[in-house]
């Protein structure tokens, strides 16, 4: 099973925005629900976001009004516009399937600092 690689992650000061990318090759992504996790050193992986293949999205609490999913099937990539981010957003973030399946990728580093 094709597994989605993210990118986008960075550098970014407490009330900056990013956009991180999860791209998947293969006619699969169409048909199936993706989600993002983050992950802090010494803490579980943690459920972000979730997009259906429709495109109907929930958030977790903790990132709700400031991080925003979207996705384009034709192009097989999902977005993630995170604004407003504060230094608790600090973490590496995965994109997998959702439910997740397979192998996790090495995820994109996002740090909100000042």
């Amino acid at each position: 099973q094709v597994q989605p690689v993210e990118s986008g992650g960075g550098l970014v000061q407490p009330g900056g925005s990013l956009r991180l990318s999860c791209a998947v090759s293969g006619s699969a992504f169409s048909l199936l629900a993706v989600g993002w996790y983050r992950q802090v050193p010494g803490k579980q992986r943690e459920l972000v976001a979730t997009i259906t293949r429709g495109g109907a999205t929930t958030y977790a609490d903790s990132v709700k009004g400031r991080f925003t999913l979207s996705r384009n099937n034709v192009q097989g990539t999902v977005y993630l516009q995170m604004n407003s981010l504060k230094l608790e957003d600090t973490a590496v973030y995965y994109c997998n399937w959702y439910p997740p399946a397979g192998s996790w990728g090495q995820g994109t580093q996002v740090t909100v600092s000042s």
